[in-house]
């Protein structure tokens, strides 16, 4: 399997980036002080004292969510605060039921057992966040009110989104010295609408993986499986919501980067449609890149959370009156639609990758419960798949890696496995001209065009969709981006939600006609050999649904009536 790997690394020599020397006297005594300061900033009366070595823990693939409430790792209070969904928890805080600093305490808590698990935080200031949660009390008691309508409510953040004061470095060693001087349009919206922050996540290297891995901190794992990865690039926002230790997450999404982790570590997450949210002040290689725009989006663990942060930041939040590039679209109410008005296209091959029996297993039992209940499934031949996977990856690098290939090559530090994988994408070092940046745009449209097309001609709602050809992968074993991206180059709006299925190896094994089946790619080839059943157990199996540009709305409200239909529920674990 290196060997083919090794041998589809031919767009870019990897030449000029890395530079040992450097790395290991100047930065690497950064990144051990790094680490030590993330260490220290751990309160110990929230640790546990782990079952086993992280090594063995990750060997025997150990399920960190079941082990969190067998073993009640919180309290009976810290349980049935972070067992809330959110639009509960805020009226809770609202009526003065609970306090900011309850609930903080606890989310802290279940913060630092999920990354003693998981490994899934850049940066934890709890004592920072304990603060806000004190100053959102004593408003409440002076004004009788809340700030806003996430009032003491505890969310994480991915690391690279700009915080004041505090080191933004995107995942890039050369970074590490990078102080911002103000919060990025997000949080400071965020905090305004009356959050409390406390954990800033994971993200890799280049922060174009659909896995965990950096210099910085090493990988991040799944919380139901220590052996698989939380996805990428919003690696810990995956990790610390699937495991409850935040009421909501933010992460971005260029290529799947909200989907992955929300889809292997068991939430819900939402890529809106592109400039609805703000990304001003969020940390990139290359923040002028237009052909493909990267969104920001939230994770949680249910659909009526996904609403809540969605109508709270936009039509509370305003954030084109702070970012210019933010459209004036305010957030709509849209009831659920009842199942027989709803006509579903499924998805279950996108032409380029097979998915793995347990993604196989989740389409058509979803398929089925949606039949069941009345709503209209037709089947989905997609529409020039390749092409827009081979676009996508050219317009990612269109540059010829000059933005990656500087800030990776500013601190010389080590390449990732998938670093390669994704510096060799379409042309790789090539840089492509202005006039061929213009035909592939036209494609690109064109594209869109095509499927719009085929979404109003048939009267189609929604597509249905694997988030990937597998459930969570192993750690830096994930090379196919095409089940996600294919909604980027489109700009659809997409929501990932947790099917209530898992791996099981009984149950999700090749068949002989599987094992007969050739192969019609090296990537499918890498991806469909990676799966082995006894390497995946209890991984959470996650679908996508899309639907019309700019029907974020629908997306969402179409998410609830599956998830009734599905009984999906995420809190059912309250003791």
């Amino acid at each position: 399997m290196s060997t083919l790997f090794e041998s589809l690394l031919t767009t870019d020599p990897l030449d000029n980036y890395e530079d040992i020397d450097k790395y290991t006297t100047h930065w690497l005594p950064k990144i051990e002080q790094y680490r030590q300061n993330l260490v220290d900033a751990i309160p110990e009366k929230y640790t546990v004292e782990l079952p086993q070595s992280t090594d063995k823990l990750i060997q025997d693939q150990f399920n960190a969510v079941d082990y969190l409430y067998k073993e009640k790792l919180l309290t009976p209070e810290e349980f049935a605060i972070t067992d809330l969904p959110t639009v509960e928890l805020v009226a809770k805080i609202a009526s003065g039921e609970l306090t900011s600093v309850e609930v903080f305490e606890a989310y802290a808590h279940r913060a630092v057992l999920a990354h003693q698990f998981t490994n899934c935080a850049m940066e934890l200031f709890i004592a920072e966040g304990l603060k806000q949660a004190e100053e959102r009390d004593a408003y409440f008691k002076e004004h009788g009110k809340t700030v806003g309508p996430l009032h003491g409510v505890p969310i994480s953040l991915k690391e690279h989104f700009g915080y004041e004061a505090k080191v933004t470095h995107s995942g890039y060693v050369s970074r590490l010295d990078n102080i911002s001087s103000e919060h990025c349009v997000t949080v400071n919206i965020l905090e305004k609408l009356g959050a409390v922050f406390y954990i800033r996540t994971t993200e890799p290297q280049s922060l174009m993986h659909l896995d965990s891995y950096n210099n910085i901190t090493g990988f991040t794992k799944n919380p139901y499986n220590l052996l698989l990865s939380s996805g990428g690039s919003s690696s810990g926002e995956g990790a610390v919501v699937g495991f409850g230790g935040s009421s909501m997450g933010v992460g971005t999404d260029i290529g799947g980067s909200i989907r992955g982790p929300a889809a292997f570590s068991g939430c819900f997450g939402l890529r809106p449609t592109s400039q609805r949210t703000s990304l001003s002040g969020v940390g990139c290689s290359d923040p002028g890149a237009e052909s493909i725009l990267a969104v920001l989006g939230p994770l949680a663990r249910s659909v009526d959370d996904i609403d809540l942060w969605m109508k709270s930041y936009l039509n509370q939040g305003n954030p084109w009156e702070l970012d210019s590039s933010c459209l004036r679209m305010e957030w709509r109410d849209v009831a659920k639609p009842k199942p027989e008005t709803m006509t579903v296209a499924v998805m279950r091959d996108d032409g380029l990758v097979r998915v793995s029996p347990p993604i196989r297993r989740g389409i058509q039992y979803v398929v089925d419960k949606l039949k069941q209940n009345g709503v209209k499934v037709i089947e989905f031949t997609p529409i020039k798949t390749d092409v827009a996977y081979k676009l996508i990856n050219k317009l990612y690098n269109c540059d010829g890696n000059a933005g990656q290939r500087k800030v990776l090559s500013d601190s010389g530090e080590p390449l990732g496995k998938l670093t390669k994988w994704f510096l060799n994408y379409g042309k790789g070092a090539k840089i492509l001209g202005i006039s061929e940046i213009n035909r592939l745009n036209i494609i690109k449209h064109e594209l869109r065009d095509e499927y719009n097309k085929y979404l109003v001609d048939n009267k189609v709602d929604f597509i249905l969709s694997p988030t990937y050809n597998n459930v969570a992968p192993h750690s830096g074993e994930v090379y196919n981006w095409s089940y996600t991206a294919l909604w980027n180059i489109l700009d659809l709006p997409t929501l990932v939600f947790p099917t209530g299925l898992y791996q099981d190896p009984k149950v999700d094994k090749w068949t002989e006609e599987d094992l007969k089946y050739e192969f019609r790619s090296p990537l499918e080839q890498m991806e469909n050999e990676n799966y082995h059943p006894d390497q995946f157990i209890g991984a959470p199996i996650g679908l996508q649904l899309s639907g019309k540009k700019y029907f974020d709305e629908e997306v969402v409200a179409a998410g609830k009536t599956i998830v009734d239909i599905l009984e999906v529920d995420l809190f059912k674990n309250i003791l």
